[in-house]
């Protein structure tokens, strides 16, 4: 393990002297990528001290146990031996999962998309439901979520809704919500009191930067159109909504969420941005997927992976069949043990495919 951390230290400091050159900082998109490393090989650098602290302390104990010669020292060696033996098991396993290479989509912000499937009113509502849990998620986490665009439902709710969400590792935490997630309840719309079953659909795209994806400006058709929606006179009654369409792909962004046409233009060529970007990344997601045999981040966009049903106050994760019976609050916002059991079964597929970096 020192031997692998030795060259990961040797990389570090190579790292370190990088990010002060005066060419690396002019050239933004190389600045960024070197300091996320930087953050990244830090944390294995805090370890490896460590690590190295705690095989010190276990020799130091192992002599004074060999030697015998005074009682109360030999047992708080052997106290010194086991603490350290427990340390070091647990830090490599730590270090096992630092040491398998990150996907460096994960730093990135998100786009996120809810649509309300199957289900009439109910899908709205229900996708309605979902973007007030992943507000109070981000909001738990420290991230900012600014609306992009939408389109409510009749009955309450988002026919479709988009957003952003900024703040530290929020693609890399929000990417195992992308699927199909289904509600099972007695709708407000229902008299009879049946139980129905309707679906809304998440999309999480990973935001990119500008020097990730180039669009050329004669490849996009810009139209301007009154804001839809609440927002008060000014929304309703200026040119301020934007809609961009793609032409060679025929991906389409629109932003009324501002009151300033820039404002919008800029957020939904951000948005734009994103889903070109993503169509590079889903495809290299079902190649790794399929590689690994993957049921966490699959890549397949339709998959049914979430259940939560109201009658019995559960949710089922069904990609690593986690069942959960505390419903409301996790449609309140409260999602991380979810997320935390799927980052766990993912970083461990990555381990059984990754033992020859070990």
């Amino acid at each position: 393990m020192l031997e692998k951390l030795q060259i990961v230290k040797q990389r570090f400091d190579e790292v370190s002297d990088l990010i002060i050159q005066p060419d690396i900082i002019s050239d933004q998109k190389r600045y960024i990528e070197l300091n996320r490393e930087y953050k990244d090989l830090r944390v294995l650098m805090d370890k490896r001290e460590l690590y190295i602290e705690l095989t010190h302390n276990l020799a130091e104990a192992e002599e004074i146990i060999a030697d015998g010669s005074d009682a109360e020292m030999t047992e708080m060696a052997k106290l010194q031996y086991d603490e350290a033996k427990e340390g070091i098991a647990k830090l490599e396993e730590d270090i096992k999962l630092l040491l398998i290479p990150k996907d460096p989509e994960d730093a990135k912000n998100a786009v996120v998309e809810l649509r309300a499937g199957t289900g009439g009113d109910e899908a709205s509502i229900f996708a309605g439901d979902l973007f007030r849990m992943y507000t109070k998620y981000c909001e738990s986490k420290g991230w900012n979520v600014s609306t992009v665009d939408f389109s409510e439902g009749t009955n309450g709710g988002f026919k479709e809704i988009q957003f952003e969400v900024t703040g530290e590792d929020v693609y890399g935490t929000l990417k195992f919500e992308a699927g199909v997630h289904r509600v099972q309840r007695v709708p407000q719309t229902e008299t009879q009191g049946r139980v129905h079953t309707s679906a809304a659909t998440v999309m999480v795209f990973p935001e990119a930067e500008e020097f990730d994806v180039e669009i050329d400006p004669k490849d996009v058709r810009i139209d301007y159109f009154c804001s839809s929606g609440p927002g008060g006179q000014s929304v309703n009654t200026t040119y301020s909504a934007v809609r961009l369409t793609h032409i060679p792909t025929g991906l389409v962004a629109q932003c009324q969420d501002q009151k300033s046409q820039h404002k919008n233009k800029e957020k939904a060529f951000r948005v734009l941005r994103s889903r070109l970007y993503d169509l590079e990344l889903a495809k290299k997601q079902e190649e790794d997927a399929a590689k690994r045999g993957s049921m966490v981040s699959s890549g397949d966009r339709s998959a049914k992976i979430r259940t939560y049903n109201y009658p019995q106050g559960r949710v089922t994760d069904h990609r690593i069949g986690l069942t959960l019976y505390d419903l409301q609050n996790i449609i309140n916002g409260d999602i991380q043990k979810i997320i935390d059991e799927l980052q766990l079964a993912e970083n461990t597929e990555k381990l059984k495919a990754s033992d020859e970096i070990l």
